[in-house]
């Protein structure tokens, strides 16, 4: 596959969707095709996943339906976009991919890791993001940036979850060193941008 896939993570708020605008603009400035995506969703039956795991407060969704939900969504997402797109040269940017499951249902839910990491073997088998830039940030300073949405089911949670799904994420940059980069998303965003151009850079540069 001629394209590179970068994923971006880390919990509500932090500025994924605008970074991820940011990568595109920037690869775009290098003659570097790219095309933005996000999970849960990137396909017709990923959307209409995610509105039902976002804004379904209705009916109880466990655990683990959840954490298949999320992994059906991602079989037809990778195998509908993202490697067709790899495979004609373009590179893919994703609001969230495996790695959010490792820290909402692994971590956030208590589901574990190895809960996690037998479907991820499934589905995904040896495939992974070239990059991943984790954009970090403690939970009262996502707080501070606007109020969580009551209505997603997500971002309604207390903060003893988002704080377990915070540490997840941080232990798998830890695990993966190689693919995960920490950026610390506390900082002004042009601070951030200049992390995440030099990450950027280093993929170009192979």
């Amino acid at each position: 596959m001629s394209g590179l896939f970068i994923t971006i993570e880390g919990i509500e708020c932090v500025g994924k969707s605008t970074n991820a605008k940011f990568i595109s603009q920037y690869l775009q400035k290098k003659k570097i095709k790219s095309h933005i995506s996000r999970e849960p969703g990137g396909t017709k039956v990923g959307e209409k996943i995610r509105n039902i795991l976002l804004f379904e407060n209705q009916e109880s969704i466990s655990p683990t339906a959840e954490l298949m939900l999320l992994f059906a969504a991602r079989d037809s997402h990778i195998n509908e976009v993202i490697k067709p797109k790899l495979s004609q040269g373009t590179w893919v940017i994703c609001d969230r991919f495996t790695d959010a499951s490792f820290a909402y249902q692994g971590y956030g839910r208590e589901l574990g890791f190895d809960a996690v990491n037998s479907i991820k073997q499934m589905v995904l088998k040896d495939f992974e993001p070239n990059l991943t830039l984790l954009l970090d940030a403690p939970l009262h300073v996502i707080k501070s940036r606007r109020k969580l949405n009551p209505d997603d089911r997500f971002e309604s949670e207390k903060d003893e979850f988002f704080n377990r799904i915070r540490s997840g994420y941080l232990e798998m940059a830890k695990k993966y060193k190689k693919r995960i980069k920490v950026i610390d998303a506390s900082r002004p965003i042009k601070e951030v941008q200049i992390d995440i151009k030099e990450q950027l850079n280093e993929l170009i540069r192979l």
